[in-house]
């Protein structure tokens, strides 16, 4: 029976997500078209004259209203066609599923070492208030949300890559001197693992230090702040000084009846993290040289290639749908008082 209650608040979780993904789909499509720039003027060329243009215009669609075009681009969408971007002249969707897993990758090990750093980080900060560790973590939150991405970025490459040689070059996921595993996953370091070809793996570890640090400072801010907040809240409840009465051992309160309450909020704040950090790595992909999603869309952005920006904003739209969906399922399994018809 309760199987067949989360499996219903999935469905009511898909469904109310259709609106916002069609929202989504208009919007950028209203946004794209009106983005200075002809696309027809840049693909046609500098000396390109106006029956040529007018000519490429025609070619690309771009000379029927804006509604026929909307319907004829949700026609395509519905058959799973997301159109062909005019940069490189390949399907988009055939770009995005072979950049998506760079963006994945990046996003994914940032994520892990902001956990691993912001929620240790919290806990003493919270079970020491005003100590040196509790001042610590202010100072990171401070820094990590004060601090662009590209600043770290670059402060970071000019540290472990021009001064101090530790890291290799930042351009892209692997170095020159390395080919890529066989695809499975699409993340260079499982793949690599799976085929057996640990100094592949190393290699593009290697690669992925500096990007992911520079995109996990930039998270574990949030993270940080939310897990020592809560952290400080559930201290203070009743059930927990009754644990302490009571005679349990302060690590027994501590992580058994103190954290595992206090990480619900804390899940739900890694959705929203997640999902920022999925559009914040853009400027770190730039910065890396980092072959995903980011840069393909300001390449985008930059040629007017609609078809492009469209399938990037969409697939995000979608990945954030997904995400928080996985929240809700996740935070139904962790806390047995919220019950699934919520």
């Amino acid at each position: 029976m309760a199987e067949r209650s989360r499996l219903e608040l999935i469905g009511r979780r898909l469904l109310s997500a259709v609106p916002s993904v069609f929202g989504v789909v208009l919007v950028t499509f209203v946004l794209t078209r009106a983005l200075p720039g002809d696309p027809a003027v840049y693909f046609a060329g500098m000396m390109a004259d106006e029956a040529s243009i007018a000519e490429v215009r025609q070619r690309l669609g771009l000379d029927r209203s804006w509604v026929e075009q909307f319907f004829a681009y949700v026609w395509n969408l519905l058959q799973g066609d997301l159109g062909r971007s005019l940069m490189t002249g390949r399907p988009v969707l055939t770009e995005l599923a072979e950049r998506l897993p760079a963006s994945l990758e990046l996003t994914f090990v940032a994520l892990l070492f902001a956990i691993g750093v912001a929620v240790p980080l919290g806990v003493l900060a919270a079970t020491r208030p005003d100590s040196w560790v509790d001042h610590l973590c202010r100072v990171v939150v401070t820094a990590g949300v004060s601090l662009p991405t590209f600043f770290t970025g670059l402060f970071l490459v000019y540290i472990f890559y021009f001064l101090l040689g530790w890291s290799p070059s930042p351009l892209g996921r692997l170095d020159f001197l390395y080919f890529p595993p066989p695809h499975v996953t699409g993340f260079y370091t499982i793949d690599s693992l799976l085929a057996g070809d640990f100094e592949t793996f190393r290699a593009a570890l290697n690669q992925l230090a500096l990007p992911a640090l520079t995109l996990g400072l930039f998270s574990l801010a949030p993270i940080a702040r939310m897990t020592r907040a809560s952290m400080l809240q559930t201290l203070s409840a009743d059930f927990v000084r009754t644990a302490r009465a009571m005679g349990l051992a302060g690590s027994t309160v501590l992580w058994t009846y103190a954290f595992r309450n206090a990480l619900l909020p804390v899940i739900t704040t890694l959705g929203m993290v997640f999902s920022f950090m999925l559009g914040a790595n853009v400027l770190v992909e730039r910065v890396f040289s980092w072959p995903g999603v980011g840069s393909f869309a300001v390449d985008a952005l930059v040629a007017s290639d609609y078809a492009a920006v469209q399938g990037f904003v969409l697939t995000m739209a979608l990945l954030f749908v997904l995400v928080n969906l996985t929240i809700d399922i996740i935070y139904t399994l962790i806390d047995p008082r919220v019950g699934v018809e919520g």
